[in-house]
């Protein structure tokens, strides 16, 4: 059998449903032995938007998704996202190719160790030297990608080899169970808890599986236990429970955290250093228990008293069975919390100035969208405004990265989404240089018949670091540029593009993008004036007075 035919029959019988990617020549072979397979082909106009899709596929099924690059700077572009989807642990399987490993005949062209670049940014990286390794090297990968937790693998697959001829053989897909938490740990964690005065529930990204989300649910109800969650922690629990505080969308200084400093202890699910902290932990201050499929990494801002280590839905189970209701529990400040939490950020919601205020958009697409419809988000001041104030009802239902924090990735993401979810509604939000980084991608997402919005935050800067600049006291300096007329962009690319001209055109705009099928993209003007005043300012004042 040839081996790229093998390598193709390998990834089918992982179950392979797409392949993202930008061919070079040293793949031929591969592409010939996949015009046969059921596994579809897709072809983006960048490596990035392959890496970013197949990591988001990788997030939303928990299955790796799986892209294909060329050697050399193919290779080199899908570095950002595998670092986007190992940290941020979403399974997903890289191809690249090289030129002959056994007889070069273009001596170092394009040659760089892809292998060795992939490793800190991977959890396995192999070159296929063997033919008859392919099978064992690919059923490998793909278990190492799933295991919890979850990232990027990496194989190269070199031109000569793929030409071979080898035996026809593959692995069966073996499953693993992860191991259940110590009992004497999770006995330690209820005695914790129960002794506690005012325990605090926090729900990172860890726990966004499907079973562990119903046994958090039930865990809440139970024990009456107040939550708050992570940016990638958002709709594990509907955010409409009586007992959620709101998302840590900063470190310090907002409303959740006046809970959090109460707090005399924090049962810590699904969550690790890797995303940016949603509290800085003191040593004497308070207590913390980590919940999470492997031990916590000591860290100068948390190093927990207490590892529950296992798998988090037993975890969390188990947790629940041993703790009764404590009558020295006293919620009274959370549910003050929980009520200033809800005053604040409804505030702007009804504000109609325009250009409009990001505030005023999260309403606008709660109101508009149903429970299981999905917004992707790229990366940018915005992110924070839809981690604090947007209310998600389900599980993966407001796709942000906060452990990269990649800019780039909110089309392509979005792209998958609608793939995946055809009968959901799907809308993109992007500032107006995150769009730009993966802008081509609109042409791919055209060429699929994707029924997709995409909604430009234009404010004509990098207006993420504009915010830092203004906290730092530094000059308003070197953050400018000037956008392309996004309509015509749409267009050239067979699109359909908008422009808003107030609160109410982009409202009627909304209603007619999620009717007609079409790619969309809106160009709305963004009044980011308040992003100073109320982050860094307003919430640090009455934060400290409740």
């Amino acid at each position: 059998m040839k081996a790229s035919d093998l390598f193709v029959k390998a990834l089918e019988n992982e179950g392979v449903e797409y392949i993202f990617g930008v061919p070079g020549e040293e793949n031929l072979d591969l592409l010939q032995s996949l015009k046969n397979s059921s596994i579809k082909l897709i072809i983006t106009r960048h490596e990035q938007g392959a890496g970013f899709m197949a990591a988001t596929y990788g997030r939303l099924t928990g299955k790796p998704g799986v892209c294909l690059a060329t050697l050399g700077p193919g290779a080199t572009n899908l570095v950002t996202p595998a670092a986007y989807a190992q940290l941020g642990g979403m399974p997903m399987m890289m191809i690249t190719g090289q030129k002959p490993i056994k007889k070069s005949k273009q001596a170092r062209f394009q040659i760089i160790d892809v292998v060795d670049m992939m490793k800190p940014v991977t959890k396995y990286t192999k070159q296929i030297v063997n033919s008859n390794n392919i099978a064992s090297q690919v059923r490998e990968a793909f278990r190492i990608a799933i295991e919890e937790k979850p990232g990027a693998v990496h194989l190269e697959f070199p031109e000569d080899i793929a030409q071979e001829t080898c035996e026809d053989s593959v692995f069966d897909v073996v499953g693993h169970i992860i191991p259940k938490p110590d009992d004497q740990a999770v006995t330690k964690a209820v005695e914790m808890i129960h002794a506690a005065k005012l325990p605090l529930l926090l729900i990172g990204a860890g726990a966004n599986r499907k079973v562990t989300c119903d046994a958090l649910g039930k865990f809440v109800d139970k024990t009456g236990i107040f939550f708050f969650t992570t940016q990638m922690g958002k709709g594990v629990i509907d955010e409409r429970h009586p007992q959620y505080l709101g998302t840590a969308a900063l470190s310090s200084n907002d409303f959740v955290h006046a809970a959090i400093d109460a707090a005399d202890l924090i049962i810590n699910v699904g969550h690790d250093v890797i995303e940016k902290p949603p509290f800085f932990m003191k040593k004497n201050e308070k207590q913390v228990i980590h919940v999470n499929f492997s031990p916590a990494e000591v860290d100068p801002v948390y190093f927990p008293q207490l590892n529950v280590v296992g798998d988090i839905t037993s975890s969390v189970n188990k947790l629940a069975e041993g703790i009764q209701t404590q009558d020295s529990w006293d919620f009274s400040f959370f549910k003050k919390v929980r009520e200033e939490v809800a005053g604040h950020l409804s505030k702007y919601f009804h504000d109609e100035r325009f250009p409009m205020l990001p505030q005023r958009l999260v309403n606008l697409l709660r109101g508009k969208l149903a429970s299981e419809d999905i917004i992707t988000l790229d990366n940018g001041i915005y992110k924070l405004w839809f981690a604090r104030n947007y209310t998600c009802y389900q599980p993966n239902t407001l796709l942000l990265d906060n452990a990269l924090a990649s800019m780039g990735a909110g089309l392509p993401s979005a792209m998958m989404a609608k793939m995946l979810y055809p009968k959901r509604n799907v809308l993109a939000v992007c500032g107006d240089g995150g769009f730009m980084m993966n802008s081509q991608e609109v042409e791919t997402a055209v060429r699929l018949g994707l029924h997709l919005t995409v909604i430009i935050l234009n404010d004509n800067a990098y207006g993420m670091i504009k915010w830092k600049q203004e906290d730092m006291g530094f000059d308003d300096f070197g953050l400018d540029y000037k956008n392309p007329d996004f309509v015509k962009y749409a267009e050239s690319y067979g699109a359909m593009g908008h422009r808003p001209e107030s609160d109410a055109d982009f409202r009627e705009i909304l209603d007619k993008c999620i009717a007609k099928p079409a790619v969309h993209l809106i160009d709305l003007p963004v009044d980011y004036s308040l992003n100073h005043p109320i982050l860094n300012v307003m919430l640090k004042e009455k934060a400290e007075k409740l």
